[in-house]
């Protein structure tokens, strides 16, 4: 294992993330990733879709790098309507165990005005810390 997930003594253990994460080896760090396919075709209007899509590319990047969903450390997720995240929570949480699995993860999400892409919903960043 490459990680550990931090919980302060007294505090309850948080639900889908970690409140801290402490690592060891070498850093992989993965741009945001939408929710679009390999040739760069937004893959759905439908935010659970995005956010499936946009999870599996961060997968790809990292077994690209020769690592595994466990190496993951932090994300960062960019909402364009926290509502709408909200509403796909069990899609997502699906998606998320499915190409994930590990939720010892320090992660961040936002809500923004709007992306890059016009028709992108969501957007994730991720660290991961790849065995040495």
């Amino acid at each position: 294992m490459t990680h550990q997930a931090i919980l302060p003594e007294g505090w309850p253990r948080p639900k889908g993330y970690a409140n801290g994460v402490v690592a060891r080896g070498r850093m992989l760090f993965i741009a945001g990733t939408i929710g679009w396919d390999a040739q760069e075709r937004i893959v759905s209007d439908d935010f659970g879709a995005q956010a499936r899509q946009a999870l599996d590319n961060v997968a790809q990047v990292l077994r690209a790098a020769g690592g595994k969903p466990e190496n993951i450390v932090r994300m960062t997720w960019y909402v364009t309507d926290k509502r709408e995240y909200l509403a796909a929570a069990r899609e997502i949480g699906q998606a998320f165990r499915e190409l994930i699995g590990c939720y010892d993860i320090a992660m961040t999400a936002v809500e923004v005005k709007a992306l890059i892409e016009d028709r992108a919903k969501v957007e994730i960043e991720a660290t991961a810390v790849l065995p040495d």
